[in-house]
């Protein structure tokens, strides 16, 4: 499936499928934005490190999704509610740093290593109904009271759609340390910056089974050769089918469509997006936007939580684009694709380790651009022996559905039903 992403990339350098046996230190098993983001941190850590994917660095969510960088952590609320009993005050403020410590991450990386990703500053939290609008001025209260005056501010209606040309929308939080980018663009510059590290990176490279030795070692097996390794991450989110005795039941694949209309020009973004924010809005399954670097507006959402394909991204998107910007009624939409999320029932992104050697870092539900390189330093950081935070995620109480993936998947869509019910019938459908 050709996307914007792999459309707008430039010359993708290719690695070559593995080829025989081989033994390092840690062997991750996917290459996207969690699996590059990891052997960055264990490279620059000292460790030997191979990656093993099974199509092409950042084929999946990464190379798929809407580009955003956002404090808006999933299950920040179960999590906070689980973690006052374990750490009393110290809650809010773990979660709290929790939510922006992914954008220094990733801010420091593209610096540090010269990565072009077409990076972007600023974005709106779009609030649908006047319902919305005291949590959101909870929101920049709780903000300022952080130290963080400087980014964050309230967007009356007035003041929102002077800088959106858009009918929706009661008023907004503004938030300028939240950023947009090209996240293909930023998963292949961090494989790069690895490979530079002395990482081994392996395409078309499928992992068919994970198993122990007696020798402490982890063996990785692939059609083409078998890695052993001293530890192992699993970095596949949604798109791997791996120990399914120890991790089925937790995660749940949920589609998502994006779309990408034609060039614009200057003038047209400007009129839409005055001061080139990304956005998104308040509902639950909600519609999330940016103006690429090439003047493209970039449009997502439809999430279907049953599991199943979109049939049809554009028509099904289109409607939604139009009814956010009237002036864009008619565009020609050049590229349009879905995406597979990993789920999770209470929304707190799932980290931890299967056995003593073999570690995972999976379902972001929706927000895994800023949580993926925070999962990827809390494993590097547990690999050279610091376990403190990779103990506090392996302590949250998880919900696993013991039914098979589909029956699962159509709970979890039938959930979403639900809430989405509630919220037609509390006016902010």
């Amino acid at each position: 499936m050709k996307t914007y992403y792999t459309h707008s990339l430039g010359q993708k350098k290719s690695w070559q499928a593995l080829d025989g046996d081989a033994q390092t230190d840690v062997v991750i098993v996917g290459a996207g934005i969690t699996g590059c983001a990891t052997a960055v941190e264990l490279c620059e850590r000292g460790f030997n490190v191979i990656v093993l994917e099974a199509n092409t660095v950042g084929w999946g969510a990464t190379g798929r999704n809407g580009g955003q960088v956002t404090g808006s952590l999933s299950g920040d609320q179960a999590m906070l509610k689980q973690l006052r009993k374990t750490h009393g005050a110290d809650a809010e403020d773990f979660v709290w740093n929790l939510r922006w410590r992914g954008h220094d991450i990733i801010k420091n990386r593209i610096e540090r290593y010269a990565i072009d990703c077409d990076l972007k500053t600023g974005h709106l939290f779009t609030a649908w109904t006047e319902k919305d609008l005291p949590e959101f001025q909870s929101m920049v209260d709780d903000a300022h009271q952080r130290g963080m005056e400087a980014n964050v501010s309230y967007l009356t209606k007035d003041e929102l759609h002077e800088r959106l040309q858009t009918p929706l929308y009661e008023g907004a939080v503004l938030n300028t340390k939240n950023l947009h980018l090209h996240s293909l663009k930023l998963c292949v510059g961090e494989a790069m910056a690895a490979e530079s590290l002395g990482c081994i990176f392996h395409e078309n490279t499928k992992v068919t089974n994970i198993k122990t030795t007696n020798q402490q070692l982890v063996e990785v097996e692939t059609p083409t050769g078998t890695v052993r390794a001293k530890h192992v991450v699993l970095a596949g989110n949604a798109y791997h089918r791996l120990l399914r005795q120890e991790l089925a039941g937790y995660l749940f694949p949920a589609k998502l469509g994006n779309l990408v209309t034609k060039p614009l020009g200057d003038a047209l973004c400007q009129q839409i997006n005055r001061d080139d924010n990304a956005v998104y809005d308040s509902r639950m399954v909600l519609d999330y936007y940016r103006i690429t670097q090439d003047g493209r507006l970039m449009f997502g959402g439809g999430t279907n939580y049953s599991g199943r394909d979109i049939s049809d991204v554009a028509k099904i998107l289109r409607p939604s684009l139009e009814a956010t910007f009237p002036a864009l009624k008619g565009v020609a939409i050049d590229f349009s694709w879905t995406g597979t999320a990993g789920i999770v029932i209470n929304r707190i992104p799932m980290l931890g380790k299967v056995k003593e050697r073999i570690y995972y870092a999976q379902g972001y539900s929706g927000h895994g651009m800023a949580t993926s390189h925070i999962l990827a330093e809390i494993m590097a950081t547990a690999v050279a022996g610091e376990n403190e935070d990779l103990n506090t995620f392996e302590s949250f109480w998880r919900w696993r559905v013991p039914v098979p993936a589909a029956a699962g998947s159509a709970m979890v869509a039938l959930g979403m039903k639900y809430y989405l019910l509630k919220e037609h019938l509390a006016g902010r459908a």
